[in-house]
Protein backbone atom coordinates (compact mmCIF):
# COMPACT_ATOMS: atom_id res chain seq x y z
CA UNK A 1 0.00 0.00 0.00
CA UNK A 2 1.84 3.73 -0.43
CA UNK A 3 -1.05 5.41 0.77
CA UNK A 4 1.38 6.07 3.91
CA UNK A 5 3.60 8.24 0.80
CA UNK A 6 0.23 9.94 -0.44
CA UNK A 7 -1.19 11.59 2.94
CA UNK A 8 1.37 14.67 3.98
CA UNK A 9 0.91 13.87 7.42
CA UNK A 10 1.07 10.46 7.76
CA UNK A 11 3.46 10.64 9.92
CA UNK A 12 1.72 12.87 12.42
CA UNK A 13 -1.10 10.13 12.76
CA UNK A 14 -1.02 7.55 15.88
CA UNK A 15 -1.01 3.99 14.88
CA UNK A 16 -4.81 3.71 15.27
CA UNK A 17 -5.60 6.24 13.02
CA UNK A 18 -3.17 4.74 10.34
CA UNK A 19 -4.84 1.60 10.96
CA UNK A 20 -8.15 3.22 9.88
CA UNK A 21 -6.89 4.87 6.95
CA UNK A 22 -5.49 1.34 5.32
CA UNK A 23 -8.53 -0.77 6.60
CA UNK A 24 -11.23 1.70 5.01
CA UNK A 25 -9.50 3.26 2.08
CA UNK A 26 -10.25 1.63 -1.11
CA UNK A 27 -8.28 2.33 -4.65
CA UNK A 28 -10.23 2.73 -7.50
CA UNK A 29 -9.83 3.67 -11.29
CA UNK A 30 -11.78 5.49 -13.28
CA UNK A 31 -11.61 6.41 -17.29
CA UNK A 32 -11.12 9.44 -18.84
CA UNK A 33 -14.72 10.90 -19.41
CA UNK A 34 -16.56 9.82 -16.59
CA UNK A 35 -18.34 11.91 -13.69
CA UNK A 36 -17.05 10.82 -10.43
CA UNK A 37 -19.47 13.18 -8.34
CA UNK A 38 -22.16 15.61 -9.75
CA UNK A 39 -22.28 17.32 -6.80
CA UNK A 40 -26.16 17.96 -5.65
CA UNK A 41 -25.28 16.90 -2.11
CA UNK A 42 -23.49 13.57 -3.55
CA UNK A 43 -20.46 12.45 -1.01
CA UNK A 44 -18.12 9.74 -2.03
CA UNK A 45 -15.71 10.97 0.06
CA UNK A 46 -12.04 11.76 0.39
CA UNK A 47 -10.25 11.35 -3.13
CA UNK A 48 -6.42 11.52 -3.35
CA UNK A 49 -4.97 11.41 -6.98
CA UNK A 50 -2.36 8.70 -7.56
CA UNK A 51 -2.34 8.75 -11.34
CA UNK A 52 -4.16 10.93 -13.78
CA UNK A 53 -6.11 14.10 -14.45
CA UNK A 54 -9.53 15.45 -12.54
CA UNK A 55 -11.21 18.73 -13.06
CA UNK A 56 -13.86 20.07 -10.70
CA UNK A 57 -16.33 21.80 -12.67
CA UNK A 58 -19.93 24.05 -12.08
CA UNK A 59 -22.99 23.75 -14.13
CA UNK A 60 -25.05 26.25 -14.43
CA UNK A 61 -29.34 26.20 -14.82
CA UNK A 62 -28.46 26.93 -18.88
CA UNK A 63 -26.30 23.42 -18.84
CA UNK A 64 -23.07 25.68 -19.48
CA UNK A 65 -19.72 24.52 -17.38
CA UNK A 66 -16.93 26.33 -16.34
CA UNK A 67 -13.75 24.96 -15.20
CA UNK A 68 -12.58 25.53 -11.06
CA UNK A 69 -9.78 23.95 -10.79
CA UNK A 70 -7.58 20.40 -11.96
CA UNK A 71 -6.91 18.00 -9.94
CA UNK A 72 -3.37 16.00 -10.45
CA UNK A 73 -0.74 13.33 -9.16
CA UNK A 74 -1.14 13.69 -5.07
CA UNK A 75 -3.50 16.12 -5.23
CA UNK A 76 -6.49 16.14 -2.96
CA UNK A 77 -10.49 16.85 -3.65
CA UNK A 78 -12.52 17.69 -0.52
CA UNK A 79 -15.36 18.77 -2.50
CA UNK A 80 -16.23 14.73 -3.12
CA UNK A 81 -16.86 14.89 0.51
CA UNK A 82 -18.47 18.10 1.01
CA UNK A 83 -20.71 16.37 3.71
CA UNK A 84 -17.99 16.46 6.35
CA UNK A 85 -18.08 20.30 6.34
CA UNK A 86 -21.58 20.63 8.20
CA UNK A 87 -24.32 23.26 7.02
CA UNK A 88 -21.53 24.11 4.33
CA UNK A 89 -22.76 22.71 0.77
CA UNK A 90 -21.10 22.83 -2.59
CA UNK A 91 -22.26 22.14 -5.87
CA UNK A 92 -19.43 21.51 -7.78
CA UNK A 93 -19.24 17.87 -10.04
CA UNK A 94 -15.50 15.82 -10.82
CA UNK A 95 -15.01 14.22 -13.92
CA UNK A 96 -11.61 12.68 -15.44
CA UNK A 97 -9.95 14.48 -17.85
CA UNK A 98 -7.61 11.11 -18.46
CA UNK A 99 -7.73 7.76 -17.33
CA UNK A 100 -7.34 8.18 -13.62
CA UNK A 101 -6.81 6.02 -10.41
CA UNK A 102 -7.54 7.49 -6.94
CA UNK A 103 -7.69 6.71 -2.99
CA UNK A 104 -10.98 6.76 -1.53
CA UNK A 105 -11.38 7.79 1.91
CA UNK A 106 -14.73 7.19 3.24
CA UNK A 107 -16.61 10.77 4.52
CA UNK A 108 -17.14 9.31 7.54
CA UNK A 109 -13.78 8.05 8.20
CA UNK A 110 -12.37 10.85 6.94
CA UNK A 111 -14.43 12.93 9.40
CA UNK A 112 -13.32 10.72 12.35
CA UNK A 113 -9.81 11.42 11.39
CA UNK A 114 -10.26 15.16 11.64
CA UNK A 115 -11.99 15.01 14.60
CA UNK A 116 -9.26 12.97 16.70
CA UNK A 117 -6.40 14.59 14.53
CA UNK A 118 -5.34 18.13 15.03
CA UNK A 119 -2.78 17.39 12.40
CA UNK A 120 -5.53 16.03 9.93
CA UNK A 121 -7.74 19.07 11.13
CA UNK A 122 -5.20 21.95 9.87
CA UNK A 123 -4.22 20.36 6.91
CA UNK A 124 -7.52 20.11 5.85
CA UNK A 125 -8.02 23.38 7.00
CA UNK A 126 -5.37 24.75 4.59
CA UNK A 127 -6.30 22.55 1.90
CA UNK A 128 -9.88 23.94 1.88
CA UNK A 129 -8.10 27.86 1.93
CA UNK A 130 -6.19 27.03 -0.73
CA UNK A 131 -8.95 25.58 -3.21
CA UNK A 132 -11.28 28.66 -1.80
CA UNK A 133 -8.29 31.14 -2.47
CA UNK A 134 -8.52 28.86 -6.73
CA UNK A 135 -11.79 29.92 -7.10
CA UNK A 136 -11.72 33.41 -6.08
CA UNK A 137 -9.16 33.98 -8.33
CA UNK A 138 -11.33 32.38 -11.14
CA UNK A 139 -13.85 34.72 -10.46
CA UNK A 140 -11.45 37.93 -10.37
CA UNK A 141 -10.21 36.45 -13.85
CA UNK A 142 -13.97 35.89 -15.14
CA UNK A 143 -15.00 39.52 -14.09
CA UNK A 144 -12.62 41.33 -15.16
CA UNK A 145 -10.15 39.89 -17.63
CA UNK A 146 -11.07 40.11 -21.18
CA UNK A 147 -11.63 36.84 -23.06
CA UNK A 148 -9.35 37.00 -25.25
CA UNK A 149 -6.49 37.21 -22.38
CA UNK A 150 -8.43 34.36 -20.96
CA UNK A 151 -8.65 31.78 -23.62
CA UNK A 152 -5.18 32.85 -24.45
CA UNK A 153 -3.91 31.91 -20.99
CA UNK A 154 -5.85 28.92 -21.18
CA UNK A 155 -4.20 27.41 -24.44
CA UNK A 156 -0.82 28.23 -22.73
CA UNK A 157 -1.68 26.11 -19.31
CA UNK A 158 -2.87 23.02 -21.61
CA UNK A 159 0.09 23.37 -24.10
CA UNK A 160 2.45 22.84 -20.52
CA UNK A 161 0.42 20.40 -19.03
CA UNK A 162 0.29 18.44 -22.02
CA UNK A 163 3.87 19.32 -22.94
CA UNK A 164 2.99 20.15 -26.53
CA UNK A 165 2.11 22.37 -28.85
CA UNK A 166 -0.50 20.79 -30.44
CA UNK A 167 -3.45 20.57 -28.30
CA UNK A 168 -6.02 17.72 -29.15
CA UNK A 169 -9.50 19.61 -27.89
CA UNK A 170 -12.60 20.78 -29.16
CA UNK A 171 -13.90 24.64 -29.18
CA UNK A 172 -16.99 23.17 -27.16
CA UNK A 173 -14.60 21.73 -24.30
CA UNK A 174 -12.71 24.57 -24.38
CA UNK A 175 -15.72 26.80 -23.97
CA UNK A 176 -16.95 24.44 -21.07
CA UNK A 177 -13.60 25.31 -19.16
CA UNK A 178 -13.86 28.95 -19.62
CA UNK A 179 -17.54 29.27 -19.07
CA UNK A 180 -18.50 30.56 -22.43
CA UNK A 181 -20.02 29.73 -25.48
CA UNK A 182 -18.38 27.60 -28.22
CA UNK A 183 -19.23 30.56 -31.06
CA UNK A 184 -17.46 32.61 -28.84
CA UNK A 185 -14.77 30.53 -28.24
CA UNK A 186 -14.50 29.63 -32.37
CA UNK A 187 -14.42 33.41 -33.43
CA UNK A 188 -11.75 34.29 -31.18
CA UNK A 189 -9.19 31.31 -31.94
CA UNK A 190 -10.10 32.49 -35.85
CA UNK A 191 -8.91 36.06 -34.56
CA UNK A 192 -5.98 34.22 -33.25
CA UNK A 193 -5.01 32.21 -36.28
CA UNK A 194 -5.50 35.40 -38.16
CA UNK A 195 -2.78 36.95 -36.01
CA UNK A 196 -0.28 33.63 -36.47
CA UNK A 197 -0.62 32.82 -33.13
CA UNK A 198 -2.19 29.33 -33.37
CA UNK A 199 -3.56 26.64 -36.67
CA UNK A 200 -6.84 25.36 -36.28
CA UNK A 201 -8.05 21.98 -37.40
CA UNK A 202 -11.17 19.85 -37.01
CA UNK A 203 -10.56 18.82 -33.04
CA UNK A 204 -6.81 20.33 -32.29
CA UNK A 205 -5.54 23.73 -31.68
CA UNK A 206 -1.72 23.96 -32.23
CA UNK A 207 0.39 27.29 -31.23
CA UNK A 208 2.39 28.26 -33.75
CA UNK A 209 3.91 31.51 -31.82
CA UNK A 210 3.79 31.13 -28.37
CA UNK A 211 5.45 34.58 -27.35
CA UNK A 212 2.61 36.48 -29.41
CA UNK A 213 0.02 34.27 -27.65
CA UNK A 214 1.68 35.37 -24.07
CA UNK A 215 1.85 38.55 -24.69
CA UNK A 216 -1.88 38.64 -25.81
CA UNK A 217 -2.34 36.72 -22.77
CA UNK A 218 -0.46 39.74 -20.88
CA UNK A 219 2.11 37.45 -19.86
Amino acid sequence: MDLEKRFPVWDRLTDAERELMKSSAVKRKVEKGRVLSKGSGECLGLVIVTEGQLRAFILSEGGREITLFRLFELDFCLFTASCIFGGMHFDVSVEAEKDTEFWLIPPNVYQSLMESSAAVANYTNKLMASRFADVMWLMEQTLFTSFDRRLAAFLLEESAIEGSDRLTITHERIANHLGSAREVVTRMLKYFQNEGAVKLSRGAVEITDEKKLAKIAGE
